[in-house]
């Protein structure tokens, strides 16, 4: 059996020394090497792990509370005009029957002096009535609009008929039947009117 005597450092070949010492220095550099590698990776925009997760979990975050603050306007929105609409059925009903007492109103004989004192007392029991229920209509948002002489508006008014005029502008409203009414500004009910055309 062959035995290995290891040499005294003094005795040991020059080369051997050498390829040594470059070994050692080539393992100390190595942690500094993956470090410098690293340094790179992340100047070339590449971001580490940790970055990463939080710069997502930042972006998710912002993604949810902007879906949080649109449905918080949306059921804000839904409960004010839940507020101001919800009468809308019985405001229109109510509004037939402040038409109504405006026709029995007007379908009374024009005041004169002598005239019958039943028909004088209906018609102001029939004009306090009227002014007592759109008083209180107006009190709760629903408003009455007389569209004559005003400019046609179809998101107001409904046409009933076209005649010709030469007193009134073309598109004008030159005879309204019934107001036009909203409920808080909506429209409730379009006003019934003739509008002007050309004269022929």
């Amino acid at each position: 059996m062959v035995h290995e005597t290891e040499l005294p450092e003094g005795n040991r070949p020059a080369g051997s020394v050498d390829a040594e010492q470059e070994f050692s220095q080539q393992e100390a550099l190595a942690p500094e090497a993956e470090a410098q590698a690293d340094v790179v990776q992340d100047e070339e925009g590449e971001t580490s792990g940790p970055e990463r997760e939080a710069a997502e979990f930042k972006e998710k975050w912002l993604r949810a509370e902007a879906e949080n603050q649109n449905l918080r306007t949306r059921a804000r929105r839904d409960v004010e005009d839940a507020r101001l609409y919800a009468v809308q059925k019985f405001a229109r009903d109510s509004v037939e029957t402040a038409e109504n007492i405006h026709r029995a109103l007007t379908s009374l004989p024009p005041a004169q002096e002598g005239e019958d004192g039943v028909i004088a007392k209906m018609r102001e029991g029939l004009e306090g009535i009227e002014r007592s229920f759109v008083a209180m209509l107006e009190r709760h948002g629903v408003k009455a609009s007389d569209p004559q002489g005003q400019a046609f508006d179809a998101n107001l008014h409904q046409a009933m008929a076209e005649q010709p005029s030469a007193e009134h502008e073309p598109g004008t409203v030159m005879q309204a039947w019934t107001p036009a009414w909203t409920l808080n500004g909506r429209l409730l009910k379009p006003a019934m009117v003739i509008v002007a055309k050309a004269a022929e």
